[in-house]
């Protein structure tokens, strides 16, 4: 059990929980940087995590939530006030209604998580500050307590869990709920190399090609929130072609962007493209959290090969950078 002392300070209104760790830092701040580990680990056991968004940057956000033994959901949303790379963050903690948006019939929280290097590894010392001791009291009568010790017990099995996150690993895909799924691959590069890699023309041009053999002949990027961007491609010899566009929804360079994505004269409704960057100790973790229309739609794109297309592209990306 990494958790070694649990306060509570009513006339501050705080508690603060201890945890150390048997790893380097950067190991402990990666596994709650990538959302693929911290839901291994932030529900207790019986009521386990899916992050559906993690981003980790000033102004970023996360949306997560617990699936009970009913199959009842307990959602949560995480605000990023303050991130200082490889040493702390701060979150506005709160509970969220099914949409993901903030339920303010709750209490919110701040949150400061604090990394520290030890002689037998790591520290993590985390500071929750509740608004009233009416609202401290509540919270840890309903077991934040309890559950905050029961999630922090799985941990340790993610911490030796390498093999799993190494960075050598190619593109995989997470189905989540029905009709999402999660890309991931560290690219060996910084966040800013990556972010320009995916919104220089010439770059583009250079990189996502998907299986040998194709070029692409239009790369028409979104720059501002509004814009529509157009891609094109063609077997080599000019034969075939295919193309997507879309409406760029969100940026926050270098760390986030929000697209929607249609096959060029296919019917039907857009895709909805999240991209988030965050570095790790490999380089930049990509994440692309695809929202497809139906679950039917993400079963037949998934068939094409996709996930296997892009880890091509990405090994590519990698060798421009």
């Amino acid at each position: 059990m990494p958790v070694t002392s649990v306060e509570k300070d009513l006339d501050a209104l705080t508690m603060t929980i201890v945890a150390d760790f048997p790893v380097p830092v950067r190991r402990l701040w990666d596994a709650y940087v990538d959302p693929r580990q911290i839901e291994r680990f932030w529900g207790p056991p019986e009521w386990p995590a899916t992050f559906t968004r993690h981003d980790v940057f000033p102004g970023g956000a996360s949306n997560y939530y617990m699936t009970g033994p009913d199959g009842s959901r307990s959602g949560g949303i995480w605000q990023f006030d303050a991130v200082e790379e490889g040493r702390s963050f701060t979150v506005r903690d709160g509970f969220a209604h099914e949409d993901g948006s903030l339920n303010t019939d709750m209490p919110t929280m701040m949150m400061t998580f604090s990394f520290e290097e030890t002689d037998g590894g790591s520290r993590l010392v985390t500071v929750t500050t509740f608004p009233s001791v009416e609202a401290l009291e509540e919270l840890v009568k309903m077991g934040m307590e309890e559950g905050t010790r029961a999630a922090m017990g799985q941990i340790d099995a993610v911490l030796a869990d390498l093999r799993s996150f190494a960075a050598e690993l190619p593109t995989s895909a997470q189905l989540i709920g029905e009709t999402q799924v999660r890309i991931s691959r560290v690219i060996r590069g910084a966040v800013d190399d990556v972010w320009r890699a995916h919104h220089d023309p010439d770059l583009v041009k250079r990189w996502l090609l998907g299986p040998d053999g194709w070029v692409m002949t239009v790369a028409d990027i979104a720059q501002n929130v509004g814009d529509r961007f157009r891609q094109e491609w063609t077997r080599e010899d000019g034969s075939d072609g295919f193309g997507f566009e879309g409406e760029l929804l969100e940026s926050q360079p270098p760390y986030r962007e929000v697209t929607t994505e249609s096959m060029i004269g296919m019917p039907g409704e857009p895709s909805r493209n999240e991209l988030t960057l965050v570095t790790v100790d490999a380089g930049t973790l990509l994440t692309l959290l695809i929202t497809y229309p139906s679950a039917q739609v993400r079963e037949e794109v998934l068939a094409t090969g996709m996930t296997d297309g892009m880890e091509t592209s990405y090994a590519r990306l990698e060798s421009v950078l």
